[in-house]
């Protein structure tokens, strides 16, 4: 092999053992985008604790008036679900709306049926759950209350559309999800409250709906997702110092640009002197 050639091997060689440095660029930003998603989960933490606290305020205080119809286009999830309130009026039988449900007593259906108040607006009321062998409103006539009423409960917002992968269809009076409005417009209801409420075990009669059956369940996992976050940006930073910075700390053997020929070649002679000189070989 001639000198050039070995200079040219030993050149490649090194260019070899570094990495492209695009490959630096795109773990960096990898970096980068996993710390962001660590820092994201770590306050939507923040803000499920400070959601949870709120609902818990909101269920345990006192029972309040619902809204007045002045102010129902400005109710909201964030401001007033899950608010203990309290209404009074006549319940519509003849109007109630059955949802499928599947709560702690099994399957079956939440009955809502519409309140008329004094001043003549309704508000749905959610008032419980019933299974499906008492889905005929003749087998609880006697939990239908027939005069005035007081209900205390929840308020909850509207559930448009549907449930999971399931749409209502009024026209067959099939319903997933409680959906105020469509179910208003399949009942002729005018005057509606955008909200319904779910009523407390207190509301129940006779052998009425069963109430007080509201889950409230908000999970919280988002700080086992920022630890995950972190724990893979850590393992790539790890991953990249290793292979970009390694070599800062391992022992640089000397290099020569000298090629060591072997005996024989008019190229023999040795050019160097020292323990790691090549063969000296007499020339022929």
């Amino acid at each position: 092999m001639t000198e050039t050639g070995t200079v040219a091997s030993k050149a490649t060689g090194r260019d070899a053992a570094h990495p492209p440095s695009w490959l630096a660029v795109l773990s960096l930003t990898a970096i980068a985008l996993l710390i962001a998603l660590g820092g994201w989960q770590i306050e939507r933490r923040a803000w499920k604790l400070a959601l949870i606290d709120r609902v818990e305020q909101r269920v345990h205080a006192p029972a309040q008036p619902i809204p007045s119809p002045a102010a129902w286009p400005t109710v909201s999830a964030a401001n007033d679900e899950y608010r203990h309130v309290s209404v009074s009026g006549r319940f519509l039988h003849d109007r109630e709306t059955l949802a499928q449900a599947v709560t702690e007593e099994g399957p079956g259906y939440w009955v809502l049926t519409p309140l008329r108040r004094d001043d003549g607006t309704l508000v749905l009321v959610n008032r419980g759950f019933v299974p499906s062998d008492r889905r005929d409103a003749s087998t609880r006539w006697d939990g239908n209350p027939q005069g005035q009423v007081e209900i205390t409960g929840l308020l909850r917002v509207t559930e448009p559309k549907g449930g999971f992968l399931r749409n209502n269809v009024p026209e067959h009076n099939r319903w997933y999800s409680r959906d105020v409005a469509a179910i208003a417009t399949a009942r002729g209801l005018d005057h509606v409250a955008p909200f319904f409420i779910d009523a407390d075990a207190r509301s129940q009669s006779g052998s009425g709906p069963i109430g007080g059956l509201t889950v409230i369940s908000f999970p919280n996992n988002h700080l086992i997702y920022a630890l995950t976050w972190f724990a893979l940006a850590f393992m790539l930073a790890g991953k990249l110092f290793v292979t970009f910075g390694g070599g800062l700390f391992r022992r640089k053997e000397p290099w020569s640009g000298f090629a060591h020929e072997a005996a024989g070649g008019l190229d023999a002679v040795a050019r160097r002197t020292g323990s790691d000189a090549g063969t000296i070989g007499e020339p022929t």
